[in-house]
């Protein structure tokens, strides 16, 4: 009984002292540490997963990645790379997945805009205008909507609420269009409608252009993502071999394979930056 009462003491004056030890100043930083790979995971449509499970994920599967090849081809530089690709792949994956869904939403921000001129101009509250399009909106974005319209109508507080959804889309555009609503509920006007119209016209005219030019420019992509497998696969099927897979397990050998990963990342996020257009970034968080 003793010994229980010791540690219930101990426990007390570890909470005691737990704000000294742990102060709270320092929670938000590890938080602002992970916030862009939140940011990202809700942009792909992957907000229910935490950045701790994405890791956990991402170190699995490089385990696994490198264990296959190196059960396969017996380099150890090989399975090395492989590994460090391998745990690479999920953040690729949620990448290309984030850009296109942006790229689908982004032809749709436009009808959302028409949605709420229509909205506003039939004599709804600016609140409501926004629910509607929990119903009355494109299908990419319903859900979130939808999830705005049970906040607000739990709290009432349309500025915690906008804020809110603008974490659940985690887009610019949507930024734009929500803090133009803030800023009307707050200030007020009459010139909301003709300010969402000019809106409207802008999103469709770069929605238009960026289509463009991504189109033009795809091929610099295919052609930096040929590029960087074509030499590895030569490398996997050389290494097959029992006499290579000897060179390149030398010192010699490593280091090459170590130089060619690297030459290889290095280009491919040069062609990337050459063949891409730059996404726009989030000025209203």
């Amino acid at each position: 009984m003793t010994a229980v009462w010791g540690l219930v003491m101990g426990v007390g004056v570890l909470l005691i002292a737990s704000p000294v030890l742990w102060p709270a100043s320092e929670r938000p930083a590890a938080s602002r540490s992970l916030a862009p790979v939140r940011a990202r995971l809700r942009q792909a449509g992957l907000g229910r997963v935490t950045p701790l499970t994405f890791f956990v994920v991402s170190v699995v599967l490089g385990v696994v990645g490198g264990a296959v090849v190196f059960a396969l081809v017996p380099v150890t530089s090989l399975a090395v790379a492989a590994a460090v690709v391998a745990f690479v792949v999920p953040s690729a994956l949620v990448t290309v997945r984030a850009r296109g869904r942006r790229r689908a939403t982004r032809v749709v921000w436009p009808d959302v805009v028409d949605h709420l001129v229509s909205a506003v101009r039939s004599g709804l509250a600016l609140p409501d205008s926004v629910v509607t399009l929990a119903r009355a909106g494109p299908a990419v974005t319903r859900a979130a909507f939808a999830e705005f319209e049970a906040e607000y109508r739990a709290t009432g507080n349309f500025g915690l609420c906008i804020g809110q959804l603008k974490d659940r889309l985690a887009d610019p555009v949507a930024d734009r269009i929500l803090e133009t609503l803030r800023m009307s509920r707050e200030v007020g006007g009459s010139e909301l409608t003709t300010v969402l119209r000019n809106l409207a016209a802008y999103l469709r005219q770069e929605a238009a252009i960026r289509s463009e030019v991504e189109a033009r420019q795809s091929w610099v992509m295919n052609a930096a993502r040929l590029g960087v497998a074509a030499p590895w696969i030569v490398l996997l099927l050389l290494a097959s071999r029992p006499e290579a897979a000897a060179a390149y397990n030398t010192a010699a050998g490593a280091a090459l394979v170590v130089i060619g990963l690297l030459v290889s990342v290095v280009a491919y996020r040069i062609m990337v930056a050459v063949g891409r257009i730059p996404d726009e970034r989030r000025w209203f968080r």
